[in-house]
């Protein structure tokens, strides 16, 4: 009997458990179960309701436990992927040290392995979407927040203590949008909060010039403002909302440049907000990016939307399940 993998993608609102099969090289969800993560603080609440998932879908799908080969968890970090701890992650308030691998495990009797969600993303972008059969490959987030994977000579690689691929920190300008605690950082240009910051700002400036913004009529929605509304506005022909992406995409430029350079990959993925506004940020970007790179780093990388779509977490989570299996490249 060919044995099913299971993923878990613990996230600040809600979490996910799915059933997932191996059909060759590529990967199917069979069933999904998503629960609202509510009050985070509940630590125990939501990780007898993550086994009682793990139970339910393998009870609905006529399976029991010996017909799972792994369980693979993907959640946001920091944490201790060899020792299989969610150490206190700032979107899940409470989960402080916490053996999350050893509990499933000892549910379960089977092996069980951790990942931080940027990294799980990477995995299943390089084993199923985008990145697949590449041998050196970057992943960035670009969603609330911006991190990075990195896969390197054909592995994943996660840096001493698990924070490599933190470029959100890398500050790439004095002043800015803040994110990941600095202003003018990575993450503060190229996330949905560093667009609603940048956002913020200009429409402030054009407010106090007294002129009109169509698509923020006054100072009760500019603390609404978010980067959905001004990609929308963009999209529509917004020559404001268009300059607001223009410098994000601008600033996400220079971070490629930085690790093209750095890194020579053959590919970056980029999901979240690039993948549904490419056309927005990356007219701005590419030009930046042949100023600022090495001509034959920049030949040999292509940069491109991730793939996965909305099913990044799901296929994430199943990812790490079967990471230490070989993959052809």
């Amino acid at each position: 009997m060919n044995k099913k993998i299971i993923g878990v993608d613990i996230g600040g609102t809600k979490c996910s458990v799915s059933l997932g099969d191996r059909v060759g090289e590529s990967l199917k969800i069979i069933d999904k179960i998503v629960f609202s993560t509510g009050d985070s603080s509940r630590v125990n609440i939501i990780i007898s309701e993550i086994v009682s998932s793990i139970s339910a879908i393998l009870q609905q799908n006529k399976l029991t436990k010996d017909s799972i080969s792994a369980i693979g968890i993907s959640c946001g970090g920091p944490l201790d992927s060899d020792s299989g701890i969610i150490l206190s992650p700032p979107n899940l308030i409470g989960w402080d040290n916490v053996a999350i691998v050893d509990i499933l495990q000892s549910h379960f009797s089977v092996p069980v392995k951790l990942q931080n969600d940027a990294n799980a993303c990477t995995l299943a972008e390089w084993r199923f979407g985008a990145a697949r059969g590449y041998k050196n490959a970057v992943f960035l987030t670009f969603g609330t927040g911006l991190g990075a994977g990195l896969i390197l000579n054909g592995q994943l690689y996660s840096g001493s203590n698990d924070m490599a691929g933190e470029v959100g920190h890398i500050r790439l300008m004095k002043y800015g949008p803040v994110g990941y605690g600095k202003m003018g950082s990575f993450e503060g240009f190229c996330s949905g909060g560093g667009i609603a910051q940048l956002a913020k700002s200009k429409v402030y400036e054009k407010f106090q010039r007294g002129q009109p913004v169509d698509f923020c009529p006054d100072t009760r929605a500019l603390e609404q403002l978010d980067a959905r509304q001004v990609a929308n506005a963009a999209s529509e022909g917004d020559a404001l909302a268009q300059e607001i992406y223009r410098l994000s995409g601008e600033a996400l430029g220079k971070g490629l440049a930085l690790l093209i350079d750095i890194l020579n990959p053959q590919i970056i993925v980029i999901g979240g907000i690039f993948s549904r506004c490419q056309e927005l940020l990356w007219p701005a970007a590419r030009e930046v990016l042949t100023k600022e790179c090495l001509p034959a780093s920049l030949a040999s990388c292509q940069v491109v939307p991730a793939a996965l779509g909305d099913n990044v977490g799901d296929y994430a989570a199943l990812a790490v399940a079967i990471n230490d299996e070989a993959v052809p490249v």
